[in-house]
């Protein structure tokens, strides 16, 4: 048989040379490498919540039926549901396999090749990672000192290089600072779409989330997730409130069944036992206090306050990617980060108040 051409001569040269985004590692694969069984570990990685899902939601899935029926391609029963929580017409509003296919769906909508993203490290990765795809540029602007936004340089930045999407993470990852009602104002006068990831909101303050200005702005996006909030970051669901202008365009170009029948049921039984969640995202908060001040008591960490569900730690007088190698050796996962302006930082996922104490326990033992 005569050879064709190597399919690898076709690939795109800017995907071809492009960096490749860093996930982390599946939990069985961590637990198998380090020699215990996923019960033994502590996982504080990855910023997932602790307790994991209602128990509506383990009954909803447990009768779940129609699994060889395709999915309603609009969502109609989530978005309904997610309406009546935030505030927002259901018109605007639509859901994703997590929030991240609705950061890429939006990079699909505004992007062609050349144009440019606004980006504000040290932030969320995936918002460089999802406009290469796209053939987009990043203008990066980089926080201050204390990671917050730099709002002079941004409309700076702006003016200059002129982005469509400015994307702003409140709380930001991977410090947990929060946006101010000033700074998003005038983030909001400037000429691009601001999309505001609201990830961690409900962990700062569900009352405190954006979402609901949405119907008043051109220019604003708001996008959320239930992996925080509900334990489902195993399902992929997240939601985002659009302008209505963009949602005839946006339904366009979004595959036909990008939610699952069990993420779009777990979901939904999710929301359906709020006094679970809110208790969950309470004792997240409490413990984030708790551990932040017993993190402060370990001579060579320095932690930020943080509004989220995670606290960042700056390591001083030792190495960073060492101290998560040595945490490793005794069953607990914490993220570090190989960048420059986190390299001697790592960063702890709030857990329960026994992993705490666990934790605390080993950087005692390691000081």
């Amino acid at each position: 048989m005569p050879n064709g051409i190597d399919a690898a001569e076709l690939i795109r040269g800017d995907i071809a040379t492009m960096e490749p985004y860093t996930p982390i590692f599946p939990f069985e694969v961590l637990a198998a490498r380090l020699g215990r069984r996923p019960d033994e570990i502590i996982k504080l990685d990855a910023n997932e919540n602790p307790y994991g899902p209602s128990p509506k939601v383990r009954e909803a899935l447990a009768e779940l039926a129609y699994i060889n029926i395709y999915p309603d391609p609009e969502s109609r029963a989530l978005r309904e549901a997610l309406a009546d929580l935030v505030g927002v017409p259901v018109d605007l509003l639509l859901a994703g396999a997590g929030a991240d296919e609705l950061l890429d769906l939006v990079m699909r909508l505004f992007l062609t090749p050349g144009d440019a993203i606004l980006n504000c490290p040290p932030t969320f990765g995936m918002y460089p990672f999802d406009a290469a795809i796209s053939g987009g540029r990043v203008v990066s602007v980089p926080r201050r000192a204390d990671f917050s936004l730099d709002i002079d340089a941004i409309e700076t930045a702006v003016e200059a290089h002129q982005p469509k999407l400015v994307f702003i993470t409140s709380p930001n990852n991977p410090d947990g600072s929060w946006v101010s009602d000033a700074a998003l104002e005038r983030l909001l006068a400037l000429q691009a779409v601001v999309v505001l990831d609201e990830a961690y909101v409900e962990f700062a303050g569900m009352e405190r989330s954006r979402i609901r200005q949405v119907p008043e702005r051109d220019n604003l996006i708001v996008l959320r997730t239930f992996s925080k909030l509900a334990g489902l970051a195993g399902l992929r669901v997240g939601y985002g409130a659009f302008p209505l202008s963009l949602m005839s365009h946006l339904w366009k170009i979004k595959q036909p069944y990008n939610v699952s029948i069990a993420a779009s049921t777990a979901a939904i039984a999710a929301l359906g036992d709020l006094p679970w969640l809110e208790d969950k995202v309470q004792r997240i908060v409490d413990e984030r206090e708790r551990f932040s001040r017993e993190l402060e008591r370990i001579p060579y960490l320095s932690p930020y306050p943080s509004q989220s569900n995670f606290i960042l730690c700056r390591v001083l007088g030792r190495d960073a990617s060492e101290l998560k190698l040595a945490l490793e050796e005794d069953g607990i996962l914490i993220r570090y980060y190989r960048k420059p302006r986190l390299s001697d930082h790592v960063r702890f996922t709030v857990g329960t108040p026994a992993q705490s104490d666990a934790v605390i326990a080993a950087l005692q033992r390691l000081a």
